[in-house]
């Protein structure tokens, strides 16, 4: 399907498969509260729960939300890239309320990948877009996944192959106090070195996508940090392993970022083999580990 074929869904209020660096979006123009509860109904999704409104340009963002001085500075810095901005909503129109969650304040991302901007540019307004999975399912990462997952409720899906980074955004809410609300290819050190020092992120989680417990869950339980696995079980990998089950290497070179881009990829694998549980090797928390240790506890329900 074309990218014509897609603008044209957007501007009719239908669904879309949008590709991006990070994983798969279920895409609806932002402005219609119409095509945004189709997005809740396609993916089960709690209405409490904000959507990223993605635009194609920083000009765009300007128009929908307040962009302050570090959040220019990110998005100079950042995009097109995986990270979201949470600011204060300017145009309540460009960004419903149900897109918001209520909230006064709007999630804003420029993707990078090419067919991405493409839509987007094309489309010309805002677009959430939700990862492509039923809610709390693993996150898609290539187009037979979304397929899998949201198929029946799009009417255009776009192929833009495998995605290269594999978890969803990093999330950094600028209302009052900066905040990590979720970490993603863009570490708590890279927004540091661009606007300082990041306060707690205890107060600001309701602002941001991708928060709730047995988040990205497959239907097998999931057991995180194992180095030996029990038997039955399904082992995702990070390096080298004795272990004589099933085993899905998510970096056989112990590569962080390798493993963020099969991480969700590797869980659907492992789901598939109707396993007693999917176990999880140590994965160190530095850099985007950071994000792969928030997506594989979310997994196992240990954070909500």
């Amino acid at each position: 399907m074309t990218v014509a074929a897609a603008i044209a869904a957007l501007r009719n209020g239908d669904l879309i498969h949008l590709p991006t660096e990070t994983v798969y979006g279920l895409g609806a123009r932002a402005d219609d509260p119409a095509a945004v509860v189709k997005v809740f109904e396609a993916k089960g999704r709690p209405r409490f729960n904000p959507l990223i409104v993605h635009i194609g340009s920083v000009e765009s963002a300007a128009a929908i939300g307040v962009m302050d001085e570090r959040a220019l500075a990110l998005a100079d810095t950042f995009w097109p890239g995986p990270l979201t901005l949470v600011v204060p909503v300017r145009d309540t129109v460009a960004a419903c309320d149900l897109a918001r969650a209520g909230l006064d304040s709007v999630a804003l991302r420029l993707p990078s990948h090419p067919l991405a901007l493409e839509v987007l540019r094309g489309f010309g307004g805002g677009v959430v877009a939700p990862s492509a999975n039923r809610s709390g399912r693993p996150s898609p990462t290539t187009q037979a996944d979304s397929l899998e997952e949201t198929g029946t409720s799009v009417a255009v899906s776009l192929d833009g192959g495998a995605c290269q980074v594999g978890v969803e955004s990093t999330v950094v809410s600028l209302l009052g106090d900066a905040r990590y609300l979720r970490a993603g290819a863009v570490t708590r050190a890279q927004i540091e070195a661009v606007i300082g020092p990041l306060a707690a992120d205890d107060t600001e989680g309701h602002r941001s996508p991708g928060r709730l417990s047995l988040h990205y869950a497959p239907d097998a339980p999931v057991h995180i940090n194992m180095e030996t696995p029990p038997l039955g079980a399904a082992y995702l990998a990070f390096g080298p392993t004795d272990y004589a089950g099933p085993v899905i290497q998510l970096s056989a070179n112990r590569d962080p970022a390798e493993a963020a881009a099969n991480l969700f990829s590797g869980l659907r694998e492992a789901d598939r083999l109707n396993p007693v549980c999917i176990a999880i090797a140590p994965i160190p928390g530095d850099g985007i580990g950071e994000a792969i240790n928030d997506r594989i506890r979310r997994a196992a329900g240990f954070i909500g």
